[in-house]
């Protein structure tokens, strides 16, 4: 199984910033892609920003220029940094790793809260 320890949401002003992170660990035996999802009350889950183990970078075009993704292959951890927050980022944003031993696998991770709010 494949454990991801998320930390980092919490409560923020317009303009603010916040700095989450996702630990992997278990059965990550082949991992490529560390991203991350979140969805807002009553909308669809959206992919915010994901990275490869070769350093391909995607991010939607509403967070381009504000949140950035990064990951530590030694830790098995990406991080995203998120400024400039607005309260259209208000979401439970949750952590996926996906990759491939045998045959593909992803997990999806419990999710952190981030509202942002005056």
């Amino acid at each position: 199984q494949v454990q991801l320890v998320e930390s980092g949401g919490g409560v923020v002003r317009p303009g603010g910033s916040l700095n989450l992170s996702c630990a992997a660990s278990g059965s990550i035996w082949g991992l490529d892609v560390m991203g991350w999802y979140r969805q807002a009350p009553g909308k669809e889950r959206e992919l915010v920003a994901d990275i490869s183990n070769t350093g391909r970078i995607y991010y939607l075009d509403s967070v381009k220029g504000r949140f950035t993704i990064s990951r530590d292959n030694a830790k098995n951890t990406v991080y995203l940094q998120m400024t400039s927050l607005k309260p259209e980022d208000t979401a439970m944003y949750y952590c996926n790793v996906k990759g491939y031993f045998r045959t593909n696998w992803q997990s999806t991770g419990r999710g952190t809260q981030v509202t942002v709010a005056s």
